[in-house]
């Protein structure tokens, strides 16, 4: 267990200006042309494949990183540089988190390399639990996965939506119920393989922002699957499930872990980096240019109100980014989230870009509101992160929830 530290290392400086060059050089430069085309930019993602920062091993040392930095740091330089370029290239790692956090060590072995491909052939994965009538109410998702004994296969039906990368993946991780009379605790997750029979692309969404990311539904038709991939298998998924009826039984009693919930958990504080990293890229636009921007025969920072705004944008930021490697290095070192503080880093996080993002639309004036700046395409990507993976009216109910324990 690392020390929780407010300075990074070393090799994490490294890593940090490492990506920080490709932020700047690659991904900012094409940052206004996939905003427009509203396409996945496989050409990006390649060459971030070729570089070592699109692959299973360069996330597994941020993920394993003993004092939980690395992960926020890497999030908060990407997203720096462009946040749907970012997600095109990150959007995998939920798929893969989802694996992680429910699979055996077999299914992690055998599936998360598929999800990246290699640099020649690059893939991608999806994570698949929203429903149309089921978003932050996962209690109510209706997709069903029916096991058939006779041929060890698991035969799902339902349509998913908002699916990064859905339909356009390698492979798919679907959240579906098992036992409809458990609510979400009779939900478990499934990877459904490559060419699978029965999955297809439904409605690819044109977005507000993040608009290089690609979003869409995932429509399942008896897609069947084999017995395998029940993430963490057949057996504890009973266990699981029997410890379940039992409590309901009893009245209640102690929580049992979802499969969706278990990944937004582990996700939230990376959001939040996220969040961090596009509001720090509005505020430095900001910045530059009120101490350039010159009226009535000073540069506009040395005005009490644009100045204060500067210095208020900019402890946010800090503030946020306490509150997201506070939560990294808890989650990293075991410490439990006795007070939602992985939902504090998220919400914090999310409500300061949409803030610092719109006060950096005013400080430039006109010049924000058009597209020759960034700072309106960063305010249009700001938008997402207070909805989704919790939205922060969730994580307030969940914050308050563990304040009332």
């Amino acid at each position: 267990m690392g020390e929780f530290t407010l300075e990074l290392n070393e090799d994490q400086k490294q890593v940090r200006d490492w990506l920080h060059g490709f932020a700047a050089d690659v991904m900012r430069p094409a940052a206004a042309e996939w905003d427009e085309r509203e396409e996945t930019p496989w050409p990006i993602i390649q060459e971030a494949a070729k570089l070592g920062i699109y692959s299973l091993d360069f996330y597994a040392q941020q993920f394993f990183d003993p004092t939980g930095l690395g992960i926020p740091m890497a999030m908060e330089e990407l997203f720096w540089g462009d946040a749907g370029i970012a997600l095109s290239i990150v959007g995998t790692g939920l798929a893969a988190v989802g694996v992680l956090a429910n699979g055996t060590e077999e299914q992690i072995g055998t599936w998360i390399p598929q999800m990246y491909g290699d640099t020649d052939d690059v893939k991608v994965a999806a994570f698949c639990s929203s429903e149309p009538d089921a978003g932050s109410d996962v209690a109510s998702m209706r997709t069903r996965a029916v096991y058939d004994e006779a041929k060890d296969e698991w035969v799902l039906n339902g349509t998913k939506t908002w699916a990064t990368n859905g339909g356009i993946a390698n492979v798919h991780v679907v959240v579906a119920v098992v036992d409809p009379a458990l609510g979400s605790k009779g939900h478990a997750s499934f990877i459904v393989p490559p060419g699978t029979p029965g999955l297809s692309q439904g409605q690819k969404f044109q977005k507000h922002g993040i608009r290089a990311s690609h979003t869409a539904e995932v429509v399942l038709e008896d897609a069947r699957v084999p017995g395998g991939c029940l993430l963490g298998g057949k057996e504890k998924l009973d266990e699981r499930l029997a410890r379940a009826r039992e409590k309901a039984k009893a009245g209640g009693g102690e929580r049992v872990k979802n499969a969706a919930m278990a990944t937004f958990e582990a996700s939230r504080p990376a959001v939040g980096a996220m969040a961090v990293g596009t509001a720090r890229a509005a505020y430095e636009v900001a910045l530059d240019y009120a101490k350039t921007r010159v009226q009535f025969g000073r540069p506009i920072i040395e005005n009490q109100g644009v100045a204060f705004q500067l210095a208020d944008m900019a402890t946010q930021i800090d503030a946020a980014r306490l509150l997201v490697w506070r939560a990294s290095w808890m989650a990293t070192a075991g410490k439990p989230f006795t007070q939602a503080e992985g939902s504090m880093s998220k919400l914090y996080a999310s409500e300061v870009a949409k803030k610092v993002t719109a006060q950096a639309i005013q400080i430039l004036g006109g010049n924000g509101y058009t597209r020759e700046y960034p700072v309106e395409r960063m305010h249009r990507d700001a938008a997402i992160y207070t909805i989704f993976e919790g939205t922060s009216e969730i994580q307030r109910m969940v914050i308050s929830r563990a304040l009332a324990k």
